[in-house]
């Protein structure tokens, strides 16, 4: 940076990146130094100045970038992994009889827990639920009754799963509940629309990404090999 333009173009491009809070910038120390509400990555910084062809370049001090990302990472999702930590161990130890441990005993405890943990998350504020719901699923989106029905329909899954209701039938529900779902978040994540995961409600404000393709499509293979081995 050679003179006060410098300053403040750097300093307005990187002020109109979503999350940073404040920017100061020195042309003396050709330094840059930025408050953020959430990790941004240093790519993103260097587009906002222009891209790898500006004059102007990123070169961070004492910066671990891979050891941030991951710390972002953990911070976003700490509620989600808690929960799933919660119900595998749980599932874990009650999987094991007579001192041997049974797979699908595991996958059905493991499912229990799943939708009644993630429907009471989603009742305790079913309206924002709803209204977080239709912003992707296919079926909300036209039905938006639909959107305040689904943590029910978890919620009675979980039952069945629990009571061993119909074991036929309570996998192909799963299925296609959870097929359905996972239609919508899939071109959400692909079309990189910034937008809220519902799994867990309108209690954390979860951006939807690939961990959510991944929770649904684990249901959808746990409830297959559950239907293979019922039927």
């Amino acid at each position: 940076m050679t003179c006060s333009g410098c300053e403040a173009k750097v300093k307005s491009n990187l002020l109109n990146l979503p999350d940073v809070t404040a920017v100061d910038v020195s042309k003396d120390n050709n330094t840059a130094t930025i408050a953020m509400d959430k990790h941004i990555s240093l790519n993103t910084f260097q587009e906002a100045l222009g891209g790898t062809n500006s004059k102007y370049r990123i070169a961070a001090t004492h910066h671990n970038e891979v050891a941030e990302q991951t710390k972002s990472w953990l911070g976003t999702y700490k509620p989600l992994l808690i929960i799933f930590a919660f119900i595998t161990g749980i599932s874990l130890l009650t999987a094991r009889i007579n001192n041997q441990f049974e797979w699908m005993l595991f996958m059905n405890h493991f499912m229990v827990g799943f939708f009644l943990v993630f429907s009471f998350f989603k009742l305790l504020d079913l309206k924002g639920f709803a209204d977080s719901y239709s912003m992707y699923d296919i079926v909300a989106k036209k039905i938006k009754p639909y959107g305040f029905i689904y943590p029910f329909i978890e919620l009675a899954l979980g039952i069945a799963y629990l009571i061993s209701f119909n074991p036929t039938f309570t996998n192909i529900a799963t299925i296609v509940v959870m097929g359905i779902s996972s239609i919508g978040v899939i071109q959400s994540v692909l079309n990189k629309k910034k937008i809220q995961c519902a799994c867990l409600g309108a209690v954390f404000n979860l951006p939807m990404s690939t961990v959510t393709i991944i929770e649904d499509l684990l249901m959808i293979v746990m409830a297959a090999i559950s239907l293979f081995v019922s039927i």
